[in-house]
């Protein structure tokens, strides 16, 4: 869970980002989920894109894959979802 202050120092790093992935009228499947999992293990923070023709909302959009993938949503605006998730990958380069 973050803190309300993490989540604003995250949300104004967003703000420098473009959104790397859209989401359709096809809306979730397995292929998106992998493809936002590989995103956030490599770069932690990512924007993403709910276009018009999206099945549904961007909050149930965000919900839905902050649960599939362990990430937590930072922020949603009008169609666009801002992920966080810790990266295991860079913590064991770390080391």
């Amino acid at each position: 869970m973050l803190t309300s202050k993490r989540r604003a120092e995250l949300r104004a790093e967003a703000n420098k980002i473009p959104a790397i992935i859209q989401i359709g009228k096809i809306g979730i499947e397995e292929n998106l989920v992998k493809q936002v999992d590989d995103a956030l293990e490599s770069r932690e923070l990512i924007k993403i894109k709910a276009l018009d023709t999206a099945p549904s909302d961007a909050g149930e959009i965000a919900g839905e894959l902050a649960a599939l993938t362990g990430a937590d949503v930072v922020q949603i605006v009008g169609r666009t979802i801002v992920l966080w998730r810790k990266s295991t990958k860079q913590d064991k380069n770390k080391k």
